[in-house]
Formats: C-alpha cells, structure tokens, sequence
C-alpha cells in the first residue's frame, strides 16, 4: 500500500502518469484497505439489517416551523434583503441560469402585495423568496463540470438542504449584506458577477472572459474553514481563513507543455527533506548534457543517483553503465532521483495531498525563479515561494528539517483544503485583473460555448 500511495503522491512527476496508471492506481487505492481487512476479520453471520434512521425533514416548511413563522426577507431589520434576491434573481442569466425558473414575475408581483403591510401577504411573499432562494443556491452549488479532479468527494461543490441554506442566510450578521456580497458562494464569485452585472468589462472579450471564469469559480468553497487556493493562471497560492484571503505569495506551476491540474484535495502531510525524482524530459535536457561535459562527478556534486525503477527503495545503478549520449538525444531513459541538501530542486519540504496525477506543493532552492512574471517552469506541481510560511500556518508551528530524516513525515491533524483552479480574471481591489490564457483552456470553452455549450449545469 505504502508504495503505491508514494507512487501516486509525487514519486514520479506528473507527466509521467497517463490515464490507465490513474484509473488503475484508483482502484487499488480504494481496493486495498477492503483487501487488507477482508484477509484478517474472521468469518461471522451477517448482521441483521438495521431499521433506517429517519433524518429530520430539511425544507422550508421545516425552516418556518423552526423560527415560528416569522418572516425573514421582510423581517423589518432585514432592510431591503428581499429586493435584493429578487434582483439577483431577475439577472440569474449571468449564471447561466433561467430566470423563470425562480418564478420573479410571481415573486414580483407578491412583493407589491406585502408592501401593503397584511400579514398574510407578507407570510406568502417571504415563503416564495425562500423557495426561489433555495432553487438558486442548489443550482449554483453544484459541480460546473469543468473537468476539475475532485481527490476528494466530500469537496466536490454539493447543493446544501433548503433548511441548511436558509438557516445560513438567517445567521448572517446582515441579511442585506449577504444577499448583496452573495455570501453562499465564495468571494471571488460575487466579485465576478458583479464586473458581468455592471458592465465592468472594456470589451466583448472580457465579457467572456468573465463568463467563463465565473464558471469556474462556481467550484471554490463558500465555508468558513481554512483552506488554500492555488491560481495556476495567476501563479500565486491564497490562504483563507473563512471569505477572507489573510496571506499569499507567489508560485511556480507546470509548463504548458505540462500543465497543472484543475484539482481540490486535502493536504494531509508534510515531507522533510525530500527526494527530488526527476522527470525523464528534465534528465535528458538538463542532467545528461551536463554528465557529457562535466563528467560522472557532476552527478555526485548535486547528490543524483541513478534508480531502477519508481519505488521507495530502488537499486542504485552504477551511472557508468549508463549511456548518456543516448539519453540526452532522448534515445533512451534514465531515472534519476536527486538526495536532500542544498541544491535539491524539491526544496526542504512538500506538502502532499495524496493523488494519482502526482501533484503536490514544494519548496524551491531556485529562488530566481519568483522574480520572473512568467512562472511556468515544473512538471505539473506547484513551487512556493516561502514553503515555511504555508507550514507554520497550516501546521501551527515551524517545520524543523534540519535533523529530520530523509522523507520525514509530519502529519497534519486536520486536513487542509487544497483547490486548484484557472482563473484568468481575478478581481483586485475596486477591478479586475486580466492574466494570459497560458494552458489554452479559455480558447477551449470559449470554443465549446461558441458551439452550443452552457456556462452553468442547469
């Protein structure tokens, strides 16, 4: 198990893997523990089958029974709250959405009843702005189907109860501001839609570029736990705590050639001190030439060593067995992997969330690399700026590697969240920021939309 979950967490780069290896290392990954236990639990009866356990209803009937009856949009410390959904319902086709669906000429017309003040006006128009809300929210929360790699299911963008999602909008400290800011999805969401809403666009291009980015931002989380947002398109890594982004700091990210993933998975580990295995491609352009003019002690001065295969503990081969010219005119292969210190290109320490496409977070030795605007230069993972920062926040406290063993592992107690996403129109400050299409993936669902596709999954 520890091999094949090292092979899938970064032992060999992401380009390395092809789709079979994912789909295969999948399956064993979720095969093995049921293995392990069905080959020590002894035989036993099956156990009679429990009755089921009935779930406390979670609608909006539920959620009036709750408080009573009384109204929330049109609660008088509710402010205009009601309008405002209203509006944002009446522009859902920003979302990709119908309008109709939400039924805004009906909630339009039971606004003007509850102006009047009768009770019972109010009461019917509050419940149909719940309705029409928790419809909203369950179509916005949902996977946008963007070919995001979801690590883990439970990250995967799911549509909360009716009961759950009023109840959240109940809590807000104010119900105006939440409508207002959208406070049910994530930050940079509503900051999008806002730039679509008022024509904060210079031309039709930007206009689908906000589009297509809105979509993607669909997939970030609208929760209040820490997590870790990495912006391939703007190579730069945000920690948040809750909606707000407390920290960040510049990163390198995989070529075009080997772009990294759109991804969300939990960061469970760090590795002190880690090996470096090197990409083939890398081997033959950069290490192989440098052997055929240096000589075999180039290998030693940087700590490579020559493996046998992509294992934990491989045999180290003898590089003078090694045909180097046919490496580096890339007619042959070498794997190569490179011992901790000073010039390890994997720094002092990554940060793994386990995966088969072999992406993790790590350290950079090459510190020349961030004062470049174009920061496109791994495999696929993603270099940080300063990994020891990101580790006394996550980890609360300093990671020490000096001392540590080799690959020495520092489990993180709670999980951390890793999103991965593409966003090439970012809000900053009162604006937003336009950054280059470098994987291509604009072009891509500009095109697929230009055909018929939709923004949102209806």
């Amino acid at each position: 198990m520890s091999k094949l979950r090292n092979a899938c967490t970064g032992l060999a780069p992401v380009h390395v893997y092809g789709k079979g290896f994912s789909v295969a290392a999948g399956l064993m990954l979720a095969a093995a523990p049921f293995a392990s236990a069905e080959a020590k639990a002894p035989v036993a009866k099956p156990a009679p089958i429990a009755a089921p356990v009935r779930l406390p209803s979670q609608s909006v009937d539920d959620f009036y029974r709750a408080r009573s009856g009384a109204p929330l949009w049109l609660a008088p410390k509710s402010g205009d709250a009601g309008q405002q959904l209203l509006t944002v319902l009446a522009n859902s086709r920003i979302d990709g959405l119908d309008p109709d669906k939400y039924h805004v000429s009906v909630l339009n017309e039971a606004l003007s009843k509850a102006r009047s003040g009768d009770a019972k006006a109010v009461q019917a128009a509050d419940r149909q702005l719940s309705e029409a809300f928790a419809s909203y929210v369950r179509d916005l929360r949902k996977d946008p189907g963007i070919g995001i790699i979801y690590v883990e299911q439970q990250l995967k963008p799911t549509a909360p109860s009716p009961f759950a999602a009023l109840l959240d909008a109940a809590n807000a400290p104010s119900l105006a501001a939440y409508v207002g800011q959208m406070g049910w999805m994530h930050p940079v969401y509503g900051q999008l839609r806002q730039a679509l809403l008022s024509h904060g666009y210079a031309s039709d291009h930007e206009r689908e570029l906000l589009t297509v980015n809105l979509e993607r931002a669909r997939a970030l989380p609208a929760g209040r736990h820490r997590y870790v947002v990495v912006n391939a398109a703007q190579q730069r890594l945000y920690m948040y705590e809750g909606r707000q982004a407390v920290d960040s700091m510049r990163v390198v990210v995989g070529k075009p050639k080997y772009p990294t993933p759109l991804m969300t998975a939990l960061i469970r580990f760090a590795a002190l001190n880690p090996y470096w295995y090197v990409p083939p491609d890398l081997a033959a352009e950069r290490i192989a030439p440098n052997v055929l003019k240096r000589g075999l002690g180039y290998l030693d001065e940087l700590g490579y060593q020559v493996m046998s295969e992509w294992v934990d503990n491989p045999q180290i081969i003898d590089p003078k067995t090694i045909d180097w010219k046919a490496v580096a005119d890339g007619k042959s292969e070498v794997l190569i992997r490179q011992l901790p210190g000073p010039h390890n290109s994997m720094g002092r320490m990554k940060f793994m969330f386990p995966n088969s496409e072999g992406v993790y977070l790590h350290d950079n030795p090459e510190r020349e690399l961030f004062e470049q605007a174009a920061r496109l230069y791994s495999g696929g993972c993603v270099r940080l700026e300063d990994a020891s920062r990101l580790g006394r926040w996550m980890f609360g406290k300093e990671l020490e590697w000096e001392g540590a063993a080799t690959e020495e592992r520092v489990p993180l107690n709670d999980p951390v969240p890793v999103y991965i996403t593409y966003l090439t129109a970012m809000p900053d400050g009162g604006t937003i920021a336009y950054y280059d299409d470098v994987y291509g993936r604009d072009a891509a669902r500009l095109a697929t939309m230009a055909g018929g596709g939709t923004v949102a999954s209806r």
